[in-house]
């Protein structure tokens, strides 16, 4: 019997993307392709919108190639990302720079001081 069955929701690294799917590693055997039909309900522009090579995702298999040790896999019905990314904001720089850095530093590593000597 295999541990990869038709219907199960299995944990993967993504190592290829192409137009047509994502190709994803589920151990040192067995690897699959997300069809790109398999992404989304929805029309896929950009399938770097979804995922990119290095992501560990988990996949819904469905379907089985034991010969070739390869599966079929999908991430449309599924919640795919445990943590979904965070869209990094631009950092403003402002005209005092790190002036108030300098200014506050001191300061703090006065009050980290007291702090740590009272607690001993």
């Amino acid at each position: 019997m295999t541990k990869y069955e038709k219907g199960r929701i299995v944990k993967g690294t993504v190592t290829g993307i192409e137009s047509y799917g994502v190709f994803v590693s589920l151990d040192e055997y067995y690897s699959g392709l997300i069809h790109i039909s398999e992404i989304s309900h929805g029309f896929v522009r950009n399938i770097n919108d979804f995922v990119n090579i290095g992501d560990v995702i988990y996949v819904k298999i469905i379907d089985v190639d034991e010969e070739q040790s390869h599966l079929k896999l999908s991430i449309k019905d599924i919640v795919y990302r445990q943590n979904k990314r965070i869209r990094k904001k631009k950092i403003k720089e402002t005209s005092l720079g790190f002036t108030t850095l300098s200014c506050k530093l001191p300061v703090w590593i006065e009050e980290k001081i007291k702090k740590t000597t009272k607690n001993q």
